[in-house]
C-alpha cells in the first residue's frame, strides 16, 4: 500500500513538473534561435499580471551564458510603493534543442517553468514575444525601454491570435 501511494505521488509530481515546462496550445517556439545573440539586457515593455512582478516597474531581464550551456537570469524591477529595487536570480536551460526558443527557467530550486520565445526579430534581436507554460504568462521584451506603436499593435495581434487575454496587458513604465 505504501509503495503504491509513493509511486502515485512520484508520478503526480513528475506530471506536474512536466506540465510546467510544456507549451501552451497555439504556441510554437521560434527556430534558428541563438542564445549567444539573445543574451544581454532586455526591457520589459508589457506583461500579463502575476504575483512575482506585481507592483514593479522599470523591469529588466539580464541573460548571460554560463560555461555549462545554462543561462543566468537576473530580473530587476522597481517597487514604486516601497521605493526600492527588487531582484530575482534564476537559471535557464533548453528544454530540447539549443536552436529552438523553448527554455525552462527556475527561480526556486528544482522547480522549472517554460520560457517560450514565440516571435522575435531574428535579424537584430531587438524584440521578443515570450510565453510561459500557459496563456496566463506573456511578456513583450525589447532591447530599448520604448518601442513603436506599430510593434505594440503587432504584439497585441499576435498574442490575441494565440489566445492571450490582451485586454489585461500591463504596459510597464520604463522611466528610471
Amino acid at each position: 500500500m505504501m509503495k503504491s501511494i509513493t509511486l502515485s505521488l512520484i508520478l503526480f509530481c513528475t506530471l506536474l513538473l512536466a506540465a510546467c515546462t510544456g507549451l501552451p496550445q497555439n504556441i510554437t517556439p521560434v527556430d534558428n534561435f541563438s542564445l549567444e545573440r539573445y543574451q544581454g539586457k532586455w526591457y520589459e515593455i508589457a506583461r500579463l499580471d502575476h504575483s512575482f512582478e506585481r507592483g514593479l516597474n522599470n523591469i529588466t531581464a539580464q541573460y548571460s551564458l554560463n560555461e555549462d550551456g545554462s543561462v543566468t537570469v537576473l530580473n530587476k524591477g522597481f517597487n514604486d510603493e516601497e521605493q526600492q529595487w527588487s531582484e530575482a536570480q534564476g537559471k535557464a536551460k533548453f528544454v530540447d534543442e539549443s536552436d529552438i526558443g523553448h527554455l525552462k527557467v527556475s527561480f526556486f530550486g528544482p522547480f522549472y517553468s517554460s520560457y517560450v520565445v514565440f516571435k522575435m526579430d531574428k535579424q537584430y534581436y531587438q524584440y521578443a514575444y515570450v510565453s510561459g507554460y500557459n496563456t496566463d504568462y506573456l511578456w513583450l521584451l525589447s532591447r530599448t525601454p520604448s518601442i513603436s506603436q506599430e510593434r505594440k499593435d503587432d504584439f497585441i495581434k499576435a498574442a490575441k491570435q494565440r489566445g492571450f487575454d490582451t485586454d489585461s496587458l500591463i504596459w510597464v513604465e520604463q522611466n528610471k
